[in-house]
């Protein structure tokens, strides 16, 4: 009889025994009140069983950081990671830390990423699995270099060795204040075996990967332009930047005049008059290092007519119209031709006299703005390089590290800084060239340092490379088998992989991971190979890479290396002053961390920031040197901001700091101490894949949802008290078929809860824990089981049988909340009726498969749409002073009903308890005497058994009719003979008692 499923009824019942989230089971419990109605005088009160717990039903003010603080001690939480990690069992789960920065004080981002990661962790662990996770930190780079030396005066005139080791303090510092606070979230790690990326192991791993890297060839050294930080004064890499959208450039037009006319363009320009190409740029700084103009081949191009001056000029046939109208000029079309018909002319150069730059063939070019021709300078451009390369032009760089012009620009801009004063020199040598046609501030997107927040340069330079165009390809392949959360993010990685053609892995600091490489003095030569790098490699191990600046070179370098290399002396050589990019360091990370043959995580899990940043340079490092990606899964997560959407900064005064949120102010009042289960609910209740957002009207209402969680608990708990399940429990079978049905509907709870947590999506957790709590417990099957509860006999099977489903859903709530709110789900755990383990040690939810009845649906279903009608009929009123009579004609629906109520009339059956009334009458047909002016409300059920195979429509009739009897002083439901003596349900109760 029993087969499809449908959702639950969730009406909410408007009666004297109802209840809903908003009037929560808790608060009537703490009011020892079974009923609406004031019992204080009844003689019967201390015969009712009130639900009684300890547990409380809020923690106000300190009591909640201090009881978490508490539930951490007394339930081992340090010791958990290290427990579950003994457990013998072949299923593991490996999340690898992605290590964040050494350099400040724990903010909501952390918690972000921490809490998501631990929630996971503990979903795993509760699952049955050995879960593995260091936690580690990325500790070198300049982050923290210039917040160390921000600390020192005269920082500037450290050595290597002073200014490492400030570096390495301050990161220890902002360590152990990061850690101090993920723990107090709740966070289960490795603590006692982080991985700090300034370790000796760490490094000498970091080393070896780089050598089989470099073996491969896949690391090489070149000259080449790089993005340059002049602030920093070091080599960037793409992932280094930020753009800022504000910048405003001073940009150019001027005029390359004409040498050598394109020979196909000779019978329109014949000498009679000047002849220029028109040229723009952003940059007038780099027109010094121009080696040539640029030409799209394929573009069509003209030759204009200056109307007032009778100049020649060539420009893109697309850019003529918006050209002459920014230069105030007219321009007559001479003729119009194709890119290629400029090939094999040349131009001065427009500052420096007797140097020739031709014009060549390019595909970079782009008409959508200037002027369809570009200034090609190969020291100061990637595109610009790859023609220089191409044709064998100069890229001699005239910008020294610091952003100024060399010697080798000559007297009039040496020492001039290129984005300031030099810029300005250029555009006057222009002008007094007569090549300058006009300048205009112009705002667009430019390249930013994100640590130092000042514009960079491209500049061509000595830099160590990764060359991504021979590894990306097989990375991509192998990011496509990678599941990736949301899968939206896979197409970004994919995109960004496709674009990167080379990392510039080196670095001009001493704070880091040094390239483990020696010059030879005379000819810069480099020395590098397996002998030179395993000794370098077994001297970190065990001295970390302090060696390399503290021992000479002849400990660092051996006889037989140089010998071996063609070499002669030692002391020929110098080391090389390089670091690597900190993207390195913790993009080499699964190589230390990761155990076993595979060495690949199960997951990483990372903000948005990283598919350009820890996700990539983890996947190309392990691509290049072993043909694998290091995870298996990534998640993605977004960025946190304020509650309005907008970023967080100081000046708007709505950075939200986790240890006030956990502790609170200095002015409770304005900012209350919340705990850190209000973080982790924060967390898991926002849709982590977008942004994410947090402010005093998030957090409160995260605690609004705890404490109504802590209510339904509080009921739960209260009305099992003295419960012993190993006793007092009743098997499925011989239960009420409403509390049979809550079984049914924490099965299917358990699994979705289950499959959510399985696609991290922690959000749906939280969104089916409250429609469970609320709808299905507190709404429905609290409001109907009240009576049983209080005014049964406590050993009655009857009473029984609902407390073995309050225990059985108390269990399964916990446990499917617990790695969001683990420092709740162990307070609850030590107020059960029952010795237990903590509930991280006992396993996940185990909602057995008999509970599972589908068809069980269908009459609690058919019950709950005529309990709808009944209490539809009375507008509110006391459902309790009515009985029912439900009419039915004869086929499944009324023999589903009947199961509930197998006689006509009844007071205590099933049905009854489910209808809420005083009594309930169970007809097929509609009695005479029913009053004319009786409202009788009609519907009808549709019954789906057996997948579909079994439909009927069954229609049905509801009387609400006012109940004769009177009200019992005990119960208070109308089904006492006289108001001042109890029901007989209750006199046979109190007789069971002893009672008179």
């Amino acid at each position: 009889m029993f087969g499809a499923c449908r959702a639950a009824p969730l009406a909410r019942a408007r009666t004297g025994v109802a209840w809903g989230w908003a009037r929560s089971a808790a608060s009537e419990a703490n009011s020892h009140q079974p009923v609406a109605e004031n019992q204080q005088d009844s003689q019967y009160r201390d015969t009712v069983l009130l639900p009684h717990s300890r547990f409380p039903a809020q923690l106000p003010g300190r009591l909640q950081p201090e009881t978490e603080l508490e539930t951490q001690q007394k339930c081992g939480f340090l010791e958990l990671y290290s427990w579950q990690r003994q457990r013998k069992t072949k299923q593991e789960f490996c999340l690898h830390d992605g290590p964040p920065y050494a350099n400040g004080d724990p903010h909501v981002g952390h918690a972000l990423n921490k809490i998501l990661k631990d929630i996971t962790n503990r979903f795993y662990m509760m699952r049955g699995y050995k879960v593995h996770y260091v936690p580690g930190w990325d500790c070198h780079g300049l982050p923290i270099e210039l917040k160390a030396l921000s600390e020192v005066k005269g920082a500037e005139n450290l050595s290597p060795m002073e200014i490492r080791q400030r570096a390495r303090e301050f990161a220890e510092r902002a360590i152990e204040k990061q850690k101090s606070a993920f723990i107090r979230w709740g966070v289960m790690a490795d603590w006692a075996n982080c991985y700090r990326t300034f370790d000796p192991k760490y490094e000498a791993n970091q080393l070896r990967v780089f050598y089989k890297m470099y073996d491969k060839g896949f690391i090489h050294q070149d000259y080449k332009p790089v993005f340059w930080s002049p602030s920093a004064k070091t080599a960037l890499a793409e992932a280094e930047l930020e753009y800022n959208e504000q910048h405003v450039s001073r940009s150019v037009y001027m005029k390359f005049p004409l040498l050598k006319s394109p020979p196909k363009l000779t019978s329109v320009i014949d000498g009679s008059s000047p002849a220029s190409v028109l040229v723009w740029t952003t940059q007038p700084w780099t027109v010094p290092a121009n080696q040539a103009v640029c030409y799209m081949p394929d573009s069509a191009y003209s030759v204009v007519k200056c109307a007032t001056t009778g100049q020649h000029f060539i420009l893109a046939a697309d850019r003529v119209e918006s050209t002459a109208a920014v230069l105030d000029m007219q321009f007559d079309v001479l003729s119009t031709c194709k890119g290629v018909d400029l090939a094999d002319g040349s131009c001065a150069h427009p500052t420096i006299p007797g140097r020739v730059s031709p014009l060549l063939p390019a595909n970079h070019v782009t008409m959508s703005k200037g002027t369809g021709l570009v200034h090609t300078a190969p020291a100061h451009g990637m595109e610009d390089y790859s023609v220089a390369s191409h044709h064998q032009l100069h890229t001699d760089c005239l910008v020294d590290e610091g952003g100024f012009f060399t010697e080798a620009a000559g007297p009039e801009l040496q020492n001039k800084n290129v984005l300031e004063e030099g810029n300005e020199a250029v555009i006057q040598m222009l002008q007094a060239a007569g090549n300058l046609l006009k300048e205009e501030k112009y705002m667009h997107s430019y390249p930013y340092d994100w640590r130092t927040k000042k514009p960079i340069i491209i500049r061509a330079s000595k830099q160590w490379f990764v060359n991504t165009a021979s590894v990306k390809a097989t990375a991509q392949e192998v990011l496509k088998k990678v599941k990736v959360i949301p899968t939206s993010a896979v197409n970004r990685m994919l995109e960004m992989l496709d674009r990167r053609t080379f990392w510039c892995i080196s670095r001009q600091r001493c704070w880091g991971v040094p390239i483990p490489v020696f010059y030879q003095k005379n000819t810069g030569e480099c020395l590098i190979n397996s002998e030179t790098v395993t000794d370098v490699i077994k001297i970190v191990e065990q001295q970390g890479t302090d060696a390399w600046w503290t021992l000479p070179i002849e400990q660092l370098l051996s006889k037989e290396a140089v010998a071996k290399a063609g070499g002669h002396d030692v002391l020929d050589y110098v080391k090389g002053q390089d670091v690597l990019d900190i993207w390195f360091d913790s993009g080499t990370s699964w190589a230390h961390v990761l155990e076993g043959t595979e060495q690949r995580a199960d997951a990483y899990l990372e903000g948005k920031d990283q598919l350009g940043g820890w996700f990539q340079s983890s996947l190309l490092t392990s691509v290049a040197a072993r043909k694998k990606a290091p995870y298996k899964t990534v998640v993605v997560h977004g960025f946190t901001l304020g509650e309005k959407g907008e970023k967080m900064s100081k000046s708007i005064g709505n950075v939200v700091d986790p240890d006030v949120v956990v502790n609170g102010g200095e002015d409770h009042t304005k900012d209350p101490p919340y705990g850190a289960d209000v973080l982790r609910w924060w967390v898991a209740e926002s849709n982590v894949f977008t942004e994410v957002l947090i402010g005093p009207v998030v957090l409160n209402a995260a605690r609004d949802d705890i404490n109504k969680l802590r209510n339904t608990l509080r009921f739960m708990l209260g009305n099992v008290a003295g419960f012993n399940p190993e006793t007092d429990s009743i098997p499925a079978s011989e239960m009420y078929i409403v509390d049979q049905y809550m079984l049914h509907l924490l099965q299917d709870y358990g699994s979705k809860v289950t499959e959510a947590y399985k696609q991290y999506d922690y959000s749906k957790v939280v969104r089916l824990l409250q429609a469970f709590c609320s709808r299905n417990l507190s709404n429905f099957y609290f409001s109907i089981i009240k009576d049983r509860l209080y005014c049964e006999e406590e050993r009655d099977p009857k009473r029984r049988s609902c407390q073995t489903v309050l225990l059985e859903a108390l269990d399964v709530i916990i446990r499917s909340f617990a790695p969001i709110l683990p420092h709740l789900a162990e307070e609850v755990f030590q107020h059960l009726p029952y010795k237990k383990e903590g509930v991280f040690r006992t396993g996940w939810i185990n909602a057995s498969s008999v509970w599972k009845k589908p068809g069980i649906e269908e009459a609690i279903e058919g019950a709950c749409a005529m309990r709808d009608s009944f209490l539809g009929s009375i507008s509110g009123k006391n459902s309790l002073e009515y009985e029912v009579v439900i009419v039915i004609e004869p086929g499944l629906l009324f023999e589903l009903m009947e199961a509930l109520q197998a006689e006509e009339k009844s007071t205590v059956s099933q049905l009854n308890e489910i209808m809420m009334a005083s009594q309930t009458t169970l007809l097929s047909e509609l009695p005479k005497e029913i009053p004319a002016d009786a409202n009788i409300i009609r519907g009808t059920f549709l019954i789906n058994l057996e997948g579909g195979d079994i439909r009927e429509e069954s229609s049905y009739k509801v009387v609400a009719l006012p109940i004769a009897k009177a009200k019992c002083p005990r119960c208070r439901r109308h089904t006492a003979d006289s108001s001042s003596t109890p029901c007989p349900r209750c006199l046979k109760v109190l007789a069971g008692k002893g009672s008179t």
